[in-house]
C-alpha cells in the first residue's frame, strides 16, 4: 500500500487486519444480476451531494436521529403504568383501589391507594432511572459532530441527528461512522481505509475496506463541490456481511458489495480520513437493525411464584364466596327469631344488611370480601424480588474469587433475571475451544513429506500415558527419559524441538526441497500483519485466530521470517540452500480465497520471483485430501497416520498442499472471479465459492501440522465439582472426534474403564455410497446408521450397569436431530455419564441445547467464547460467555461473563446455591406472612358473623406489606447463607437441592402457607379468649374491637419476624436491625399515629399510651401468643433437622460438630448424592481404588 507522503506516518502504524482481500478493483459487469436493483427488497436509491432535492424528499427517509429509549417524556406514564398493570397482582390491587371509593369499602380509600402508590412508584422511579441513562447515552451519540459537506467544496461541523440520506461525510481517525457511509475515497493513495467493527460483532481486528477505483481520487474537500452520483440499493436489512448495489457516476454503473460500506458505530483506525455518501440513516442502518432485544428469559422459580398467585387468587375468592353465602343465609334469618343481630336494625337498614334483600346484600358482601381478604396476595412481592436479585448481582460481580487478574476481568452479571436458576443447573453444554481450552495456540509438531517431526510432550499426551501406566514414548523415543523433554520455548506460540529441523538443520533431511515449501507456505498462506519491532527487528504479528499466528511465529522460528506486507505483495526473509545465507523472497498476492466454516480452507495465488504461479492452500483434512491430484499422494497414507497420531495426542491438525496454475488456467479463474465478486446478486458469496471450488483441486500434498490448545488452568477440578454436585456435563465442539476424545480424557470428563459409545458415520459402507453421486441413497442410508448406532447404544446402556460416554459427530448428529429420531438420541444421550459432540456447526449446537432443554425439562446452561457460540447461549435457560480471546461476541449474548471456565465452579456451587436459596426462602416467607396476617382478618369477619368489619385500623392494614415486614425479607434474600462458601465447595452434593427444587417444590409452598394458617388461628384463638371475657384493665373495662385489633396486629408483627429470626441462618447485623427494628417501629408509630387527632388516627386514637400500654394483660397476652405460634414451626424444625436432615441440615451438624476434618464422616455424608458420580478424577479415583464400588455408582 502507498499512502501519500503527506499521510506517512513517521513511526510505522500497528494495523490489525482480519480480512486481505483480492486488490484488483474491476469495474465488472452486471449482465442478469443487475435485474435485482429496483425489484422488491432494492428500491433504495440515493442522490449522493443532493439530499435536499426534490426527488431525495420525496422519498422520506427516515432521519438519523436515534433513539434507545424505552419510553419518551408523553408516553412514560401511560406505557409505565400499563406495564405495572399487566401483572396480574398488580391489576388486581388497582381494581380494588377503584373500589376503594365506593360505599363497599371496609376501609378508607387512602389507605388502600397508598401502598400501590409506594410499590408502583418504586418500580416505575426504577424504571426511570434506567430509561433516563439510556436517554443520555443517546443524547451524548446523538449530538456528537462530523463534518458535511454544504456546498462549495466546505465541510463544517454538524450534529449526527441531522445527518441526511445523500450526504457526503467527511470521518477523520479515531472517529466512529455516524451512519451507514459508502466509501468514497480515504487518505490512501487507493482508497483504503482500516475499520474497527468492535461495537458490531466484538472483534477486536481490523477489517480492511476499499472505495471504487472510479472515486479514489476524490480525496480533498474541493473535489465535492460538483460530486453527484446515483446510488440504487437493497432495503434495509440486518445483514452485517451483505450489501449489494450499483453506482452510477460518470454516465456508467459500478457494481457495489460489503467491502465499500462502512456500518455506523465502527471506528476508523490507522487512516487520516475518508470521505463517505450517506447510505442509511438512523433505525435503517445495519447496527440499529440488529439491535433486536435479546430471548426473554425467567427463571422457574418467577414463572411458578404467579401459579402461587394464581393459587392463592382461588383461595381468596372461595374464602369471599363461602363467607358470602353465609351471610346471605344469616342476613335473610335476621327478621325471624326475634332479631339474632338486632344491633344491626334489619327492620330498617341499608341495601349492605337488608334481610328483604338478602342475595344482593350477598353479593355486595362478597364484593367488599375480595376488598378485605386482598392481604393475602403481598403487594411487594415483585418489587422486593428486583431489588434483592440487583444487589444478589452485585455481589456477583464484586466476588475476587472470580476476577481474572491477567486480564483484568471480573465476574459480570449482566442480568438480574435468572440469579436463582444459577443453583438449579442440571446440564452444561460447553464448548472446548477457549472455553475448556485457552485458545491459545502453540506450533509443536508436524508431518513433513510422511515424516513426523517435534518431540514435544501435550497435556493430553501425558494424561494418556498415566492412564495406559506406560512410558511416554514420542517418535520411538522416550521423553520421560530425555533431558531434551524438560526444554521449553519462550517464544509464545512456539513450542516445537526438534534437532533435525532447528537450526537450519532441516537441509540435511532426505526431502528438503518439500520441508522448505512447506515452511514457505506457512509463511506466505496467511492474512496475518507483521509488526517489526525497532529496537530488536524482529517481526512480530496480528492475526486473524491464535492458529495462524503459531504458524507465522513456526515459520519465522525455523528460518522463513514473514516481515512485510503490501496490498500487492508479501515478502519473507528465508535461507537459500544454494548459498547458505538467508535472502529476501517478495512474492507477488494475486488473489487471497478466504477461510470460512463452509469451505473450511483458505487459500492464496501468488506469483514468485521466478514468474511461476502458485496456489498455496491450508485447510482440514476431511476437505484437502479430497482435493489432492493423483501424482500429489504421494505421503498421503503416511499424513494420514501422524494426523490421527496428533488427534490422538489432542492436537489440532491442518493439512498443507499446493499446486502451480498455468498462465491461461489463471486467466480463466481470475476472469471467472472478480465477476463473481463484483457481481449484484444476493447469492455473490455462493458464486465465489463456485468459482474458487474449481482452482483448488488437483493439489501436491506437503505435509499437516499439530497446533496444541492447552486446557485451561483448573478445569479438571472445576468438572470433578461439577460432577459431584450432579451436574451433566456435554461438550460440544467443532474439534475431530480424536481431538475431543482426547482432551475428554485429560480434563476427566472421560476415564478409563468407561465404555464409549461412537455414533458416526465413518463407515466403510457408507464411505463407498459416498464416493457416488447419489444423494438421496447415501441420506437414507446414513440415517438407518445413525439410528440403528443409537438403538444399540440404548440397548447396551440398559444392559450394563457400567458408566456410558456417547461420542457423536456432527454428520451423524444431523440425522439424530430430525424430529423422528431426536427423542431416541435424547433418551441415549441423558442415560450416559457424558456426552461430546464433534464436529458441530453453530447452528447444531443450538439445537442439540434446545433438545435438552425441552426433552428433560431442567435447566440447562451454555458456555462459550465465540460468535459460534451465540446461538447455544441464547438458546440455552443461562448463557455463560467466557471473555477470551475471540472478541467479545460470545459475552454480548450471555446472561453472566465470566474470564475463565474453573470460575464456573463457584458461580454455580456458592453463588447459584446461594441465590436459590435466598429467592424460595424469600418467596415462601412472604406468602407465610401475607397467610398469616390476611387469615387473621377472615377469621375475625367470621367472629364478627361476616359483617365485613375489619379487625385492624385501615392504616395499620395498609403498612403491613409496605414497612412492618418488608425490610428483614429484603435481608433475607440479600445475605443469608445455610452454608459458607468453603462449605459449598467442599460439599457439592448440597448444589444438588437446587436441581431437585426441593426448597421451591409445592409441597414445602403449601408447608409454610399452612404454618401461616397455624400462627393465625392460634394468634387469634389466644387473644379474643384472653380479652374477650375478663376486665381488661384495673378499672374493670372490657377490651372492644380497637383494643383487640392492636393486640393481635402486635402479636403478628411480633410472630412474623421472630418467624423470620428463626428462619435466617446466618446473621448480619443488618438483619438484627431490620428483624428487631421493625418490632420497634410497630410501637413507635402507634405512639405517633395514636397522638394524631381522632378524625385521622380514628380507632387507633391514643390506644396504645391509654389502654394497651398500662395493661398488664396486653403484654401477658403478646408474649404467651407469640410463643405459641412460634412452637409448631420450631417443633417441626427441630425434628427434622435431628432425625431427617436435609442435605444443608447435614452439613450444618458436620460444621456444629466439628467434624468438618473427619474424613469418614464426611464421606459418609457424600454417598448421600442423588446422582453417582461418573465423571471427574474423583469417580476416577474411586473406581481404581474399588472397581465393584465403581460399577454400582456407575449404575444409572
Amino acid at each position: 500500500m502507498a499512502p501519500k507522503e503527506r499521510n506517512r506516518p513517521v513511526k510505522r502504524k500497528k494495523l490489525h487486519f482480519s480480512k486481505i482481500y483480492s486488490f484488483k478493483c474491476g469495474r465488472g459487469g452486471f449482465k442478469e444480476d443487475h435485474s435485482n436493483i429496483g425489484g422488491p427488497g432494492f428500491s433504495r436509491v440515493i442522490y449522493c451531494n443532493e439530499p435536499g432535492a426534490v426527488e431525495a424528499s420525496l422519498r422520506n427517509y427516515s432521519g438519523n436521529y436515534v433513539r434507545s429509549t424505552k419510553y419518551t417524556i408523553v408516553s412514560f406514564f401511560p406505557k409505565s403504568l400499563f406495564e405495572q398493570f399487566r401483572r396480574v397482582a398488580n391489576f388486581y390491587f388497582l381494581v380494588i383501589a377503584i373500589l376503594a371509593f365506593t360505599p363497599l369499602s371496609p376501609y378508607s380509600a387512602v389507605s388502600a391507594i397508598y401502598p400501590l402508590i409506594i410499590v408502583i412508584g418504586a418500580t416505575m422511579v426504577k424504571e426511570g432511572i434506567e430509561d433516563w441513562r439510556r436517554q443520555q447515552q443517546d443524547v451524548e451519540v446523538n449530538n456528537r459532530k462530523v463534518k458535511v459537506h454544504h456546498g462549495h467544496g466546505l465541510f463544517q461541523n454538524t450534529e449526527w441527528k441531522n445527518l441526511r440520506v445523500g450526504d457526503i461525510v467527511k470521518v477523520e481517525k479515531d472517529e466512529f461512522f455516524p451512519a451507514d457511509l459508502l466509501l468514497l475515497s480515504s487518505s490512501y493513495e487507493d482508497a483504503v481505509c482500516y475499520v474497527e467493527t468492535m461495537n458490531l460483532d466484538g472483534e477486536t481486528n481490523l477489517k480492511l475496506k476499499q472505495a471504487l477505483e472510479v472515486t479514489s481520487s476524490l480525496n480533498e474537500d474541493a473535489n465535492y463541490k460538483d460530486f453527484k452520483a446515483l446510488v440504487k440499493c437493497e432495503d434495509p436489512n440486518a445483514n452485517l456481511y451483505t450489501f449489494v448495489g450499483s453506482m452510477d457516476f460518470e454516465e456508467q454503473q459500478h457494481p457495489l458489495s460489503p467491502q465499500q460500506l462502512l456500518l455506523r458505530d465502527s471506528k476508523l483506525r490507522n487512516t487520516d480520513y475518508i470521505y463517505g455518501a450517506v447510505i442509511f440513516t438512523g433505525h435503517d442502518t445495519k447496527v440499529i437493525q440488529n439491535s433486536t432485544a435479546p430471548p426473554s428469559k425467567r427463571s422457574k422459580i418467577e414463572k411458578k411464584m404467579d401459579k402461587i398467585i394464581y393459587f392463592l387468587f382461588g383461595v381468596l375468592f372461595t374464602m369471599s364466596f363461602v363467607g358470602s353465602i353465609y351471610f346471605g343465609i344469616v342476613t335473610k334469618e335476621d327478621l325471624k327469631n326475634g332479631h339474632n343481630r338486632w344491633y344491626l336494625k334489619p327492620e330498617n337498614s341499608k341495601i349492605f344488611f337488608d334481610p328483604k334483600r338478602a342475595p344482593a346484600a350477598a353479593i355486595y358482601h362478597f364484593l367488599t370480601a375480595l376488598m378485605l381478604y386482598s392481604y393475602l396476595i403481598p403487594i411487594s412481592l415483585y418489587v422486593s424480588i428486583e431489588i434483592v436479585k440487583v444487589l444478589q448481582s452485585l455481589f456477583i460481580n464484586q466476588d475476587i474469587h472470580m476476577y481474572y487478574e491477567e486480564t483484568d476481568k471480573p465476574a459480570h452479571a449482566r442480568t438480574s433475571n435468572l440469579n436463582e436458576e444459577l443453583g438449579q443447573v442440571d446440564t452444561v453444554l460447553s464448548d472446548k475451544t477457549g472455553t475448556l481450552t485457552c485458545n491459545s495456540m502453540e506450533f509443536i509438531k508436524c508431518s513433513v513429506a510422511g515424516t513426523a517431526y517435534g518431540r514435544g510432550v501435550t497435556e493430553v499426551e501425558r494424561a494418556m500415558a498415566k492412564r495406559n501406566g506406560s512410558p511416554l514414548m514420542v517418535n520411538g523415543r522416550n521423553v520421560q527419559d530425555s533431558p531434551k523433554s524438560a526444554k521449553r520455548s519462550s517464544v509464545k506460540g512456539y513450542n516445537f524441538d526438534d534437532e533435525r529441523i532447528t537450526d537450519g538443520n532441516w537441509v540435511n533431511e532426505p526431502h528438503a526441497d518439500v520441508i522448505q515449501k512447506f515452511f514457505r507456505l506457512l509463511a506466505v498462506c496467511h492474512t496475518a500483519i507483521p509488526e517489526i519491532d525497532e529496537e530488536t527487528g524482529k517481526a512480530s504479528y496480528e492475526a486473524e485466530s491464535p492458529d495462524e499466528a503459531a504458524f507465522v511465529i513456526a515459520a519465522r522460528e525455523l528460518g522463513f521470517e514473514f516481515y512485510r506486507r503490501t496490498q500487492t505483495t508479501v515478502s519473507v526473509n528465508e535461507l537459500d540452500t544454494l548459498a547458505g545465507k538467508k535472502i529476501e523472497r517478495v512474492y507477488k498476492l494475486l488473489n487471497v480465497l478466504e477461510f470460512n466454516s463452509t469451505r473450511k480452507r483458505m487459500s492464496v495465488i501468488v506469483r514468485d520471483e521466478e514468474g511461476k504461479l502458485l496456489l498455496l492452500c491450508k485447510g482440514a483434512d476431511s476437505v484437502i485430501f479430497g482435493r489432492l491430484a493423483k501424482n500429489g499422494r504421494e505421503f498421503e497414507d503416511e499424513t494420514r497416520e501422524h494426523v490421527n497420531e496428533y488427534a490422538d495426542a489432542g492436537l489440532r491438525t491442518l493439512i498443507l498442499a499446493y499446486r502451480e496454475l498455468g498462465e491461461e488456467e489463471y486467466k480463466v479463474f481470475n476472469e471467472r472471479f472478480l465477476e463473481a465478486k463484483n457481481s449484484v446478486s444476493a447469492d455473490r458469496e455462493a458464486l465465489i465459492d463456485e468459482v474458487t471450488e474449481t482452482i483448488e483441486q488437483d493439489l501436491v500434498l506437503l505435509g499437516a501440522t499439530a497446533v496444541e490448545d492447552k486446557l485451561q488452568p483448573g478445569v479438571p477440578e472445576c468438572i470433578d465439582k461439577l460432577a459431584q454436585a450432579g451436574i451433566k456435563i456435554w461438550v460440544l465442539t467443532g474439534d475431530k472426534m480424536e481431538t475431543a476424545i482426547n482432551i475428554g480424557y485429560a480434563c476427566s470428563l472421560l476415564r478409563q474403564g468407561m465404555k464409549q459409545i461412537m455414533v458416526t458415520l465413518e463407515t466403510p459402507e457408507i464411505i463407498a455410497l459416498e464416493k457416488g453421486d447419489n444423494k438421496q441413497a447415501i441420506a437414507k442410508a446414513s440415517k438407518q446408521s445413525v439410528v440403528q448406532q443409537i438403538t444399540e447404544g440404548k440397548a447396551q446402556v440398559t444392559k450394563s450397569s457400567e458408566a456410558f460416554a456417547l461420542i457423536i459427530d456432527g454428520k451423524s448428529l444431523a440425522y439424530a436431530l430430525e424430529d423422528d429420531t431426536k427423542n431416541l438420541f435424547l433418551e441415549l444421550a441423558i442415560s450416559c455419564a457424558s456426552v461430546i459432540c464433534c464436529r458441530s456447526s453453530p447452528k447444531q449446537k443450538a439445537l442439540v441445547t434446545r433438545l435438552v432443554k425441552s426433552g428433560t425439562k431442567r435447566t440447562t446452561l451454555g458456555i462459550g467464547d465465540g460468535a459460534n457460540d451465540v446461538g447455544m447461549l441464547q438458546e440455552a435457560d443461562i448463557g455463560i460467555g467466557i471473555s477470551g480471546v475471540e472478541g467479545m461476541q460470545a459475552v454480548m449474548s450471555s446472561d453472566v461473563a465470566i474470564a475463565q471456565f474453573r470460575f464456573l465452579e463457584r458461580l454455580l456451587l456458592v453463588h447459584g446455591h446461594w441465590c436459590y436459596r435466598r429467592i424460595s426462602s424469600m418467596i415462601c416467607y412472604f406468602f407465610y406472612k401475607n397467610v398469616t396476617f390476611g387469615i387473621t382478618i377472615f377469621l375475625y369477619e367470621a367472629y364478627a358473623s361476616f359483617s365485613a368489619q375489619p379487625a385492624y385500623n385501615d392504616w395499620f392494614l395498609s403498612l403491613y406489606n409496605v414497612f412492618f415486614t418488608s425490610l428483614p425479607v429484603i435481608a433475607l434474600g440479600v445475605f443469608d447463607q445455610d452454608v459458607s462458601a468453603r462449605f459449598c465447595l467442599k460439599f457439592p452434593l448440597l448444589y444438588q437441592e437446587g436441581v431437585l427444587n426441593v426448597l421451591f417444590s409445592w409441597r414445602r409452598i403449601i408447608g409454610w402457607m399452612f404454618n401461616g394458617v397455624c400462627s393465625a388461628i392460634i394468634i387469634f384463638f389466644f387473644c379474643t379468649t384472653a380479652l374477650d371475657p375478663q376486665a381488661f384493665n384495673k378499672d374493670g373495662k372490657v377490651a372492644d374491637f380497637e383494643i383487640l385489633g392492636a393486640t393481635m396486629y402486635t402479636c403478628v408483627v411480633w410472630v412474623v419476624n421472630c418467624q423470620m429470626a428463626l428462619a435466617v441462618s446466618y446473621f448480619t447485623v443488618i438483619q438484627h436491625i431490620f428483624i428487631w427494628g421493625g418490632i420497634a417501629l410497630w410501637y413507635l408509630f402507634l405512639v405517633v399515629y395514636g397522638a394524631i387527632r381522632p378524625s385521622i388516627s380514628t380507632t387507633a386514637y391514643k390506644v396504645f399510651v391509654e389502654a394497651l400500654a398500662p395493661s398488664p394483660l396486653f403484654w401477658i397476652v403478646t408474649i404467651f401468643a407469640v410463643i405459641s405460634a412460634l412452637i409448631p414451626y420450631f417443633s417441626y424444625n427441630s425434628i427434622q433437622m435431628r432425625f431427617f436432615p436435609m442435605y444443608h441440615g447435614m452439613i450444618q451438624w458436620i460444621r456444629h460438630e466439628g467434624s468438618t476434618d473427619d474424613p469418614e464422616y464426611c464421606n459418609m455424608v457424600r454417598q448421600r448424592s442423588i446422582r453417582p458420580t461418573t465423571v471427574g478424577f474423583t469417580a476416577r479415583s474411586m473406581a481404581r481404588t474399588n472397581p465393584l464400588n465403581g460399577r454400582k455408582q456407575s449404575h444409572r
